[in-house]
């Protein structure tokens, strides 16, 4: 039996409606191996998509999404092996292809869209010359003529403006949204059958992200391209696609029609997920899941999810739970699920109100004007922040967020204007301010894979800062490190671990604990969730406000995730072209935005709608 979606009926625009009958993409029985001990990393993963639809494939970190994407183009990282199962594209057998043969088919019957299109793309060539380079390596056109034809074409396609202007110039002059077009414009020139699409919105802003999935379905629908969007962002997911495949521990757990799915899942862990997912017209609370996803030599011999699921019982644990159809197009692998909607009942209003603030200002911004190389790049400023408050900084890449940030600790010190700290005047370098001023701010980066050195222990990390301040003898400084991993739910295990060894959603609680080991006033969060898993996400933020509520902290929250800063901030200031067009508290920012600009970002938000 082919494990999951039975092919939809959806309707590509301009054309009939597709049979049930005729699924343009079958996947049955895919498995992936360790070539080292043969330890599956996925096993049993069935899927059917018709052309003009699109597959989510979701899970957390670890699941084996990736895998299976690569896999749709028979490939498999160093290390690893297809070991079995069947990928069929238009009625050929991608697995059984040789490898030459898999070469010549890649960006002609399927094709590869990666998360990161800077990395992807050749910083050497203008965009135009790596466009022709596809279509050269696979004859397409008769004559050059032809060629540069179509690579406006697709430039038009993919909503570049001025196709003549773009083709003449380099990776490095466009934007992340941009480059995000361009490579999808590659996977799409030769009007490939199946297009797999990587987490290719992850780190884009809400306004770009849309541009590129109203993109994506428009191309999908008018060409007829049958597509599995990988992601962990459900939200995305909810929003594009047709039907979604939840992944855990390398199976495929639930599958089956995205409004069925958000609505009434069937399986614990996709309710977890759909409770971790922060909503505009929600509550403050997030539900994060308890523990991480085992590794493929630690899965358990049972179902995976059953160390984690508050319905597991001994049944759970004597094998792997086998497909259940609960409708022709939805089915479930958990021998539990005929209770899951009578018993889990997940609430999403986990925190209460943030308590009130004290009146006093800790951080008072005024006139702030920050410029690069001479170039004014942030204009007049003003921010407000009191003690054990939280304000959101939102608005689009480019707006001036980050800069703005690193400004206010001290990061970059080309500005003019005030920044004082418990009404005092700070220096504009972090160099030049007292101990006692850079241990009152503190710095959590985005990337929790970049922050970390990769050549000292968890422990080192974690006690640098008392070093540096000189505030904690070695003994004393190692007590304080085990304290505050405990208080950012890591223990005293991982003080010698090393970052590889950690996920990505432990790297960035070691990023959080080594920014309060100093006990900061004010922590300044960039981006610190734009990474993550939602679940992930989610118990990242409840670490946040426990500590907040508990230390008293301020918080400066970065970040370009609108439905996210509803369950963290107070108030919010909206950026736009380095200037600041809106502020308010966040309730009614959101629920009544006075600025068009403010408007058009919640407009663009991904919105999860009928979801438990």
């Amino acid at each position: 039996m082919i494990l999951g979606y039975m092919t939809p009926r959806c309707v590509a625009r301009g054309a009939d409606p597709i049979p049930p009958t005729a699924p343009s993409v079958v996947v049955q029985g895919l498995r992936a191996e360790l070539a080292a001990t043969g330890q599956d990393i996925i096993d049993d993963v069935s899927f059917r998509i018709a052309a003009g639809c699109v597959l989510g494939l979701v899970g957390e970190s670890g699941s084996g999404k990736t895998t299976v994407g690569l896999a749709l183009l028979g490939h498999a990282r160093r290390g690893v092996r297809l070991a079995g199962g069947s990928v069929r594209v238009d009625g050929i057998e991608i697995l059984g292809l040789s490898e030459r043969d898999r070469r010549r088919v890649r960006g002609k019957l399927v094709a590869y869209v990666p998360q990161d299109p800077a990395a992807a793309l050749n910083p050497a060539l203008r965009i135009g010359t790596q466009l022709r380079e596809v279509l050269d390596a696979h004859a397409m056109g008769a004559s050059d003529g032809e060629r540069h034809a179509r690579v406006m074409e697709l430039l038009c396609e993919v909503a570049l403006p001025d196709p003549e202007r773009f083709v003449g110039r380099y990776p490095h002059q466009l934007s992340g949204g941009q480059q995000q077009r361009v490579a999808l414009a590659m996977a799409l020139a030769c009007r490939p059958r199946l297009i797999v699409l990587d987490e290719p919105t992850t780190g884009l802003d809400v306004t770009t992200q849309a541009h590129v999935l109203a993109t994506v379905r428009e191309l999908a629908a008018l060409h007829r391209v049958a597509a599995v969007y990988v992601s962990h962002d459900l939200a995305v997911v909810a929003a594009l696609a047709q039907s979604v495949a939840v992944m855990y521990a390398g199976r495929i757990v639930e599958v089956g029609p995205t409004r069925q799915l958000f609505s009434a899942a069937a399986h614990p862990y996709t309710r977890h997920l759909v409770a971790a997912i922060p909503h505009l017209d929600g509550g403050r609370g997030l539900v994060g899941i308890a523990g991480s996803a085992p590794r493929p030599e630690h899965r358990p011999a049972g179902c995976a999810f059953a160390p984690r699921c508050s319905l597991a019982g001994e049944e759970c644990g004597r094998a792997v739970p086998e497909l259940v159809m609960l409708a022709p197009d939805h089915g479930v692998r958990c021998v539990r699920h005929g209770v899951v909607d009578a018993t889990l009942r997940l609430r999403r209003a986990g925190h209460d109100e943030p308590r009130e603030p004290a009146n006093e200002a800790l951080l008072e911004v005024a006139g702030l004007s920050v410029s690069y190389n001479g170039v004014p790049v942030v204009h007049d400023v003003g921010l407000r922040i009191a003690r054990g408050d939280c304000l959101a900084l939102v608005g689009a890449s480019g707006s001036g967020k980050t800069t703005t940030a690193r400004a206010i600790s001290g990061l970059h010190h080309d500005w003019t204007g005030t920044i004082r700290l418990g009404g005092q005047a700070l220096a504009q370098s972090v160099r030049d301010r007292t101990k006692d001023e850079r241990r009152l701010i503190q710095y959590v980066f985005q990337n929790p894979y970049g922050s970390l050195n990769p050549r000292r222990t968890v422990q080192q990390i974690v006690r640098q800062p008392l070093e540096l301040l000189g505030q904690a003898s070695r003994r004393e400084a190692n007590a304080r490190v085990s304290d505050m991993l405990s208080q950012v739910a890591l223990g005293a295990e991982y003080a010698q671990r090393y970052p590889d060894e950690l996920s990505g959603g432990e790297r960035q609680r070691v990023a959080i604990a080594r920014a309060l080991i100093s006990e900061p006033a004010l922590l300044v969060c960039d981006e610190v969730t734009s990474a993550l898993d939602v679940s992930v996400q989610a118990a990242i933020v409840e670490l946040l406000v426990r500590l907040q509520d508990r230390l008293g902290l301020a918080l400066l929250f970065v970040t370009h995730n609108l439905p996210l800063m509803r369950s963290i901030a107070r108030s919010v200031s909206v950026m736009r072209e380095g200037r600041v067009i809106e502020s308010g508290c966040v309730a009614d920012v959101l629920d009544a935005p006075a600025d068009p600009y403010t408007r058009q970002l919640l407009l663009d938000t991904p919105a999860l709608k009928g979801a438990q």
